[in-house]
């Protein structure tokens, strides 16, 4: 989070206290901006409240800046009800699409002087306010979708809510919003989905051979199938242009793979895979920045506290850890760290850490 004065004077209205709303909560609440949270779940609203992501409504509140972090399929008329019970205030919602609220907004009528969509590039496998974090949109990117009927200085409480939780505004209009979700969001969870489903009817033996890969690439397939029915039809034309190309790919290798021994057959698999290259390295890393990195893959014994030792001798070491992920095999006494690095810095960490007494079993330098 970032640290110094908010910029945000308060109070913060939000409607709907799951991960994103409990989350921004806490956020706010630890730079002491007063933050009002609203539910249409009692239960959910009392939940955000036990965790301290904010109070109840009173009667008088005057919010400066109104949240809402409702489904895709009640923003726009929670957005219009907010617009209306709050007539001095700016409204935002945080819905993976942007271009169907508004819309919807101008087909009602809606006074959109003081509306504005947004959307965190943020959240986690698990919803609810049990699993919020108020650093979850540490730099993370935060589009800010502007249109027509809103001037800059009008929006201006979006981006101080922006910058004061460590995220990243990025403008961007609507239709290019929802364009580029489908391609680094939405398709990717059409395809961890149908990869994971390929799982149901596989024999136990076949699972237990599961590593690392599998576990990446089918890490976000466990989302809420309600959410992503609505994230998924809201953005459908989208979503299917990008699927129809990912078909055509598909096919390509199909039928290379049936016959692959054909004359150019060989030559399409490796154009894949190359192509697969091509597009990781266009990943931004962290804080977006396009850093290529360095990976030392480390033998981690099974006991408690030594990953935290490896950790602990990294910090020492005067690197800085610029991602870090975990394999642990059914059965086996220990796991394996992947610890991603500047190429400059791999050479003396993994020096460093050889000394003492740390086995490398690989390193890409």
């Amino acid at each position: 989070m970032a640290s110094g004065q908010a910029r945000l004077r308060g109070p913060v209205r939000i409607v709907g206290a799951g991960l994103l709303g409990a989350s921004l909560g806490l956020a706010l609440r630890a730079r002491n901006i007063d933050v009002i949270l609203a539910d249409a779940s009692p239960s959910t609203l009392a939940l955000a409240i036990d965790y301290g992501a904010g109070r109840k409504a009173e009667p008088g509140d005057a919010p400066e800046l109104i949240v809402v972090c409702v489904p895709p399929d009640v923003t726009a008329v929670t957005v219009a009800a907010e617009l209306a019970n709050y007539p001095e205030a700016l409204v935002t919602d945080v819905a993976s699409v942007k271009l169907a609220p508004l819309a919807e907004l101008r087909a009602m009528g809606a006074d959109l002087t003081r509306y504005i969509g947004s959307h965190p590039m943020a959240g986690r496998e698990r919803g609810g306010a049990v699993s919020a974090r108020a650093d979850l949109f540490d730099g993370r990117p935060w589009v800010i979708a502007g249109h027509d009927k809103i001037s800059y200085r009008r929006a201006a409480p979006l981006e101080s809510l922006v910058l004061d939780l460590g995220a990243i505004p990025i403008e961007m209009d609507a239709a290019d919003h929802d364009a580029s979700v489908a391609l680094v969001s939405h398709v990717p969870q059409v395809v961890a989905s149908l990869l994971a489903a390929r799982l149901v009817g596989a024999s136990d033996s076949a699972v237990a051979l599961a590593g690392q890969a599998l576990r990446d690439t089918t890490r976000i397939a466990s989302s809420a199938p309600e959410l992503w029915v609505q994230i998924l039809a809201a953005n459908s034309a989208s979503v299917v242009e990008i699927l129809q190309e990912y078909r055509q790919d598909l096919d390509a290798v199909i039928e290379a793979l049936a016959s692959p021994t054909a004359n150019g057959a060989r030559r399409t698999i490796a154009d894949t895979i190359a192509g697969g290259n091509a597009g990781v390295t266009r990943i931004p890393g962290k804080h977006g920045q396009a850093l290529h990195f360095s990976q030392l893959m480390i033998k981690v014994s099974d006991s408690p506290g030594e990953l935290a030792r490896l950790l602990t001798e990294i910090g020492a070491a005067g690197v800085n850890m610029e991602d870090l992920r975990l394999e642990h095999s059914p059965g086996a006494q220990f796991g394996l760290a992947e610890i991603s690095v500047l190429p400059q810095a791999e050479l003396a960490l993994a020096a460093e850490l050889a000394a003492g007494g740390w086995e490398i079993v690989g390193a890409t330098a």
